[in-house]
């Protein structure tokens, strides 16, 4: 296999390798988002996301909405902006997914339909999915112009871009078409694109350190084709990238890392490459050419300006400048050469996706900018040209189209780096994961033999790892060894370090502070809890409010209405200086009334900023949920944000929520005489084979009495048991020594014919009444014994629902307690409405009882045992998740178990929608009064007039006040119930 000699990628087959299971083997779901509402809904309805491409302002998106619409069979459609894509809900039954394409293509977009998520992460049979990079996209026109050029290649079947993080993400058939293709297609459109890389197990990419030669490109060939099970290789010369298709069955990455550098005797070094790594630089890098650009632009135009305004007080250089060369004067010429570099060269990203949008039946900024410049250069050229045949020197605004594409570029580069502030939130969650992990050799017998820094990629389930004082921990896992403290405050918000020890869970990306640990991981890649953050907090940064909706139709209209209006304003300035209407004074010097109002036509047209109206709403939600990242509250999108700033009620389930969840016995009294130890044993046997919560409670009290702390005690103390069964509602029963024994509550007792005495029933009514759980236990037909059960609030629970109260928020209880326990629970927090004796199926019938007069009802639970009323109720908030993150039917995840969240979970809501409302007025406002003005409606009376050159300044800043005003809300600070509560601290 002679080694390619070439600058592109060379690919390698191993000998025997298939070509079709190698294919199978590039499957890839690196840009997962989880959406449980993905794929078939309720009553055979399908939901679908598709990538939009060629989207550039509130306009397009809203003739995407308007065209999806229209399609019989969609049920509801919604455009994002800022992230290019559409969610669509249909009936399967009448329209299909590429239906839905072509009515977007149909509507001048191009459109891809974006890989549905997977619980298995595997695609159809036949088809893959790749993930590369696309550099040079500036705005939400250039996202759509990518994804209707790859929906249009043959083979593909989905096409995702994300303008955020320059990543695109393809679902293709091999056979038809293959990842050097779809590069291509990309760079042909006028884009930079790469491959990155595969996230299954059977594809790898590494970073090759130590071949610098033909030679060592050659010894790197042979010891790949000398491991069994590497299916096919490329290897990038330039950047060093080696991917590999190999056979998961046979070999792991971690066994191909060891076998090239140990097959290279060292002298190779690999490394898994990171995406996010990769994307990271390409947001640097997209960042420079825009600053590079800007400052070219730049520094051509100072010497415009410089010959306009310096050198007629420079005798010397002005009259070399007047010097006649040719046709034009010598500053004729120079001021033609200059501008044109800048109009055509380094603006010619504004021609190319102007021409793109006008393709595709849609107008952008680019269009106002192409077409302001554009009348700028052609006049002043025209002039030139007129002034050369005639003899008649007119004035040239050569300055003005320069300057106008300096001020445009300026803006596109402080717009990308806000932009870049607003997803910070996942930057930062990428950075959380260490790059470099510990690894515990043992031998046969258990014993650790070797300790080997790997990367943390390589880290795979029941590798045991070593956490050192003060490092990250590599991965999820249980602790098998040491004690230590930990700081989870990066991914739960919670500021107060938690004790590790022996079995306890722990999260990777968190800092082990003191001791020595060491660890079994459990989860790895996609399956952390650090990965399931990420992958919902970017698809909370790539959903859309309905709010956006009116900004949509304002920008559908938007761009015609400026070029009429611009049309109106030259036509009237002109026809008005025709007859006579305002003096000649007024003209330019050497101008004419034809001059004077093309300039105020310009103005209007590069003045006006459809762009702030549709980052108003974007990036404020992008901001919002990065910061309620950072806060330990994960929220799922702008529609959930929307919803909770207008919360009137808010169920709390009791148990686990309003309560520690930890059960335990507080009091057990006998009424037949019996030796409590007794008592204690039988309740214990016939309550050890149940898995409920409190069984689990009344046997380690029982344990305790025998044992005291001495966990180790085996269940031979306990009698033998037959006959069990769990009644679900009601208790447990079973035989003991031939004889019935019952434990549970008064239903189990009636429905079972056994009496309970007077005693006995006011000894329950007294622990119901003091917010405890009454279980009574009967043997033999008879009550011998109640045990009292108690649950302990959460310290911050009446605070909270006073709070809540102050907020205008009604709090309410549901519980599947007796009615005594719920109602005295309820009076210590303060809570006025209780549901009681609610079985959890039942608890959805009590939000949507909630919501029948339209009030915004929010549900707070465990989001396990509460998930169908998390589901109905229009906010879903899941509390305490902690490693379990229950985001299939919660529209919030509450990382720390603490119910100051909700709090915080609503007061980030209406700051939210406070500033998207702001940002709203400031892009309204904005283009109504800076279009009147740059039209000359004060000219007449104030002599106020806005050069063309700077109203495009006006423009370029426009949207980066609205970006940076949503920005602000990175400054967040959640509320502090002493604040709330009015609370005086002395």
């Amino acid at each position: 296999m002679a080694p390619s000699r070439s600058r592109d990628v060379q690919l390698t087959s191993i000998a025997g390798a298939e070509d079709d299971d190698a294919g199978d083997l590039e499957e890839v779901r690196l840009l997962d988002s989880y959406d449980s509402r993905d794929g078939i809904d309720d009553g055979g309805m399908r939901r679908i996301q598709v990538r939009v491409t060629g989207m550039t302002c509130a306009a397009c998106s809203t003739s995407v909405e308007s065209a999806l619409c229209a399609v019989d069979g969609v049920i509801t459609a919604s455009v994002a902006l800022l992230q290019n894509k559409a969610d669509v809900v249909f009936n399967p039954a009448l329209v299909k997914d590429e239906d839905i394409k072509n009515a977007i293509e149909d509507a001048g977009f191009e459109a891809e339909i974006l890989p549905e998520p997977s619980t298995t992460g595997k695609m159809p049979h036949g088809t893959l999915v790749g993930q590369f990079i696309i550099g040079g996209m500036t705005c939400a026109a250039c996202v759509n112009s990518v994804e209707g050029i790859l929906r249009d290649l043959p083979g593909i079947k989905r096409a995702v871009v994300a303008l955020a993080t320059s990543l695109g993400e393809v679902e293709y058939d091999p056979s038809v078409i293959g990842k050097d293709d779809i590069v291509n297609a990309i760079e042909d459109a006028g884009f930079e694109g790469s491959f990155v890389q595969s996230s299954e197990q059977d594809k790898v990419v590494f970073e090759v350190v130590g071949v610098y030669s033909l030679i060592d490109t050659q010894v790197l060939e042979g010891v790949l084709g000398s491991i069994k099970g590497v299916r096919q290789f490329r290897f990038d010369q330039i950047s060093g990238q080696l991917d590999i298709v190999f056979d998961p069955e046979v070999l792991s990455p971690r066994y191909l890392v060891d076998g090239i550098e140990g097959g290279s005797n060292g002298k190779f070094k690999l490394r898994v490459r990171n995406p996010y790594t990769r994307m990271a630089s390409k947001d640097v890098e997209e960042s420079s050419t825009m600053f590079r650009l800007f400052m070219s632009s730049l520094l051509l135009s100072i010497p415009l300006f410089f010959m306009k305004l310096v050198c007629p007080h420079i005798p010397m250089i002005y009259s070399l400048l007047l010097r006649r060369c040719g046709p034009f004067l010598m500053g004729d010429w120079l001021k033609w050469g200059l501008v044109s570099i800048i109009q055509f060269v380094i603006g010619k990203r504004f021609y190319i996706a102007a021409t793109r949008a006008l393709k595709n039946g849609s107008t952008n900024m680019d269009v106002l900018v192409a077409v302001g410049t554009t009348a700028s250069y052609a006049y002043s050229v025209c002039a030139l040209l007129y002034g050369a045949l005639t003899g008649f020197r007119a004035p040239v605004y050569f300055e003005t189209s320069a300057m106008l594409i300096t001020f445009v570029l300026l803006g596109k580069y402080l717009e990308c780096l806000a932009k870049g502030k607003t997803s910070d939130a996942i930057k930062k969650l990428v950075e959380l994961a260490p790059a470099t992990a510990l690894l515990i050799i043992k031998d046969k017998g258990g014993r650790s033999i070797e300790e080997k820094e790997i990367d943390s990629l390589l880290i795979q389930p029941g590798d045991m790892l070593k956490v050192l004082p003060g490092t990250k921990i590599p991965a999820d896992g249980i602790v098998t060894w040491g004690s230590s403290y930990v700081n989870e405050s990066m991914v739960t918000g919670e500021a107060v370090p938690v004790q590790k020890e022996v079995n306890a869970s722990v999260i990777g990306g968190t800092i082990n502070l003191h001791g020595v640990l060491h660890i079994q991981a459990t989860k790895v890649g996609s399956d952390t809890v650090l990965s399931q953050i990420i992958s919902l907090v970017e698809t909370a940064q790539m959903s859309k409010a309905p709010i956006q909706k009116f900004a949509d139709y304002v920008a559908s209209i938007f761009v015609p209405t400026v070029v009429s209006l611009a049309l109106l304003t030259f036509f009237s300035w002109y026809g008005a200086g025709s007859v006579g209407a305002y003096p000649e004074e007024w003209l330019p010097e050497n101008g004419n009334h034809f001059v004077f109002a093309l300039m105020f036509s310009i103005a209007v047209v590069v003045i006006a900023c459809p762009c702030a109206l549709g980052l108003a709403t974007p990036t404020a939600v992008m901001v919002a949920t990065g910061v309620g990242a950072n806060n330990g509250v994960l929220i799922k999108g702008g529609d959930a944000l929307e919803r909770a700033q207008m919360v009137k009620y808010v169920i709390f389930d009791k148990t686990g929520t309003l309560t520690q969840g930890k059960a335990s016995v507080t009091t057990a009294k006998t009424f037949t005489g019996m030796q409590r130890g007794e008592f204690l044993r039988l309740v214990a046997s016939a309550e050890a084979s149940s898995e409920h919560p409190l069984a689990q409670a009344i046997v380690e009290y029982a344990r305790h009495f025998h044992f005291f702390d001495d966990s180790s005690a085996s269940n031979g103390w306990l009698f033998d048991v037959s006959d069990f069964i769990a009644l679900p509602g009601k208790g447990v029963q079973c035989l003991i020594d031939g004889k019935p024994i019952l434990v549970g509550n008064r239903k189990l007792m009636a429905e079972s014919g056994i009496d309970i005495s007077d005693e006995v029933e006011n000894f329950v009514v007294e622990l119901e009444e003091s917010a405890r759980t009454g279980v009574l236990v009967a043997y033999d037909g008879i009550v011998i014994g109640v045990l009292g059960i108690s649950d302990p609030l959460k310290r911050e629970a009446s605070v909270v629902i006073e709070g809540l109260q102050k907020m205008g928020v009604r709090p309410v209880m549901v519980t599947g307690d007796n009615r005594r326990t719920a109602r005295a629970v309820a009076k210590e927090v303060g809570i006025q409405d209780v549901r009681a004796e609610v079985m959890p199926a039942g608890k959805a019938d009590v939000v949507q009882s909630f919501q029948k007069d339209g009030s915004i009802v929010a549900m707070v639970g465990d989001g396990i045992n509460d998930s169908p009323a998390l589901a109905a109720a229009d906010v879903g908030m899941a509390i305490g998740a902690g490693t379990d993150i229950a985001i299939e039917a919660a529209d919030y995840v509450l990382m720390r178990n603490n119910l100051e969240d909700v709090i915080t979970a609503i007061d980030l809501s209406r700051k939210t929608f406070s500033r998207i409302r702001l940002n709203y007025v400031f892009a309204m406002v904005y283009n109504v009064v800076a279009i009147p003005v740059a039209a000359g409606a004060l000219y007449p009376s104030l002599r106020i007039k806005l050069p063309p050159w700077v109203a495009g300044a006006c423009m370029a800043l426009s949207s980066v006040s609205v970006v940076c005003s949503s920005l602000l809300l990175r400054r967040y600070r959640r509320p502090r119930l002493t604040q709330i509560l009015e609370i005086v601290v002395e």
